[in-house]
């Protein structure tokens, strides 16, 4: 019997082999938002890893929305450019169908890469940006942003819009709006960020309308036979924020909008939030929102073993698993998952001889256990 986790799942008219993900991690490497020899080398290893989904790294939608100056961009001709033969090396040597995260940081943008200061949130200190974000409430330890006019917002739903078009000359497979981890939609989601008091904060009603206008108009450029989904942030960890409650509500409004999925995760709207991270610690969001809504879940956050990950799946708590970390440790981690699940994948052909079945040290790495 085929393992779960290595079951066939259709994403609108995706047929994706097997429901491992490899989630969206940004590299904080980029020229000006231009992917270059890294991104070749990074994802290029990961689209051989077992997975059958590979989602490109969060990528700002204009320059204002980069978390940093590394951070990938798809704002621009050059851009564009500069990400094509990174896509079409991972599609002619590698077996994963090909998907990108679109978002915009709003007020955790002109951020410091990880390695540059004590955290990634501190302030960039060599030529920073304004900021903007729904209202004028900085995140701690960052500046007071600019709260975003009728006309920001407008231009903000073009970039998106855009940069939708631009993924799918690119030919990408499957795009992801990214609405969580205290970027700009997650921020309009949140009460703790958006104190608004026209038609875009306040209720619940309002905080999530800008996000599902985003969605809207993203839908209606991007081709009805490829999948469009979201990323949320299932709850802020902080009292008085966002909630699962409320985002159930959210994904049963964006699934009428012709949404495919939804990878949960959650917090990053402050770093002030405990966290009450462990195995498996998003799971049970996850769950509840698959249930409640009707999408196809992603679950994300501390899956790192393979029976862990079929677990999840097995009892209907999630119908895919989309894995970070694990694959930066392991870029092989779905052909060792494979094997210590009992299901037969396929390697490219220049990679055989080092097949689990065919060579001991490997099979000592991933020893099968019952």
């Amino acid at each position: 019997m085929t393992p779960r986790l290595f079951s066939p799942i259709s994403l609108a008219g995706l047929q994706l082999k097997n429901r491992l993900v490899v989630a969206p991690m940004c590299q904080y490497s980029a020229d000006d938002g231009s992917a270059n020899a890294w991104h070749l080398m990074h994802l290029g290893s990961l689209a051989n890893s077992g997975a059958d989904l590979l989602i490109f790294e969060a990528t700002a939608v204009e320059r204002a929305g980069r978390i940093t100056h590394g951070c990938l961009g798809l704002y621009s001709d050059a851009n564009e450019a500069a990400l094509r033969p990174v896509l079409e090396a991972c599609r002619k040597f590698g077996s994963a169908k090909l998907g990108i995260q679109l978002g915009h940081a709003g007020r955790k943008a002109s951020s410091k890469r990880p390695w540059e200061g004590k955290t990634m949130q501190d302030p960039c200190d060599v030529d920073p940006w304004q900021t903007m974000a729904p209202s004028a409430v900085p995140m701690t330890g960052h500046p007071v942003p600019r709260a975003m006019s009728s006309d920001d917002l407008a231009s903000t739903k073009r970039a998106f819009v855009e940069a939708t078009r631009r993924a799918e000359r690119l030919g990408f497979d499957l795009v992801e709006l990214h609405a969580a981890h205290g970027y700009l939609l997650h921020q309009f989601l949140s009460p703790l960020s958006n104190n608004r008091t026209d038609d875009y904060g306040g209720s619940l009603v309002n905080r999530m309308r800008y996000p599902l206008e985003i969605f809207a108009e993203c839908r209606a450029v991007w081709p009805a036979h490829k999948p469009l989904g979201i990323r949320v942030s299932a709850t802020d960890w902080i009292e008085g924020g966002l909630t699962v409650d409320e985002v159930v509500i959210f994904a049963q409004e964006i699934e009428m909008l012709g949404c495919d999925f939804i990878d949960v995760s959650s917090g990053g709207i402050d770093p002030s939030a405990r966290i009450a991270i462990g195995p498996g610690y998003q799971v049970p969001f996850a769950e509840r929102i698959k249930r409640e809504s009707g999408l196809p879940t992603m679950a994300v956050g501390m899956i790192t073993d393979p029976q862990q990950a079929e677990a999840i799946l097995v009892e209907g708590k999630a119908d895919m698993i989309a894995a970070a970390r694990a694959f930066l440790d392991d870029p092989h981690w779905g052909w060792h998952a494979a094997y210590t699940l009992g299901a037969e994948i396929t390697l490219p052909p220049q990679y055989r001889r080092a097949g689990v079945k065919l060579w001991a040290p490997a099979e000592k790495h991933t020893k099968k256990t019952a």
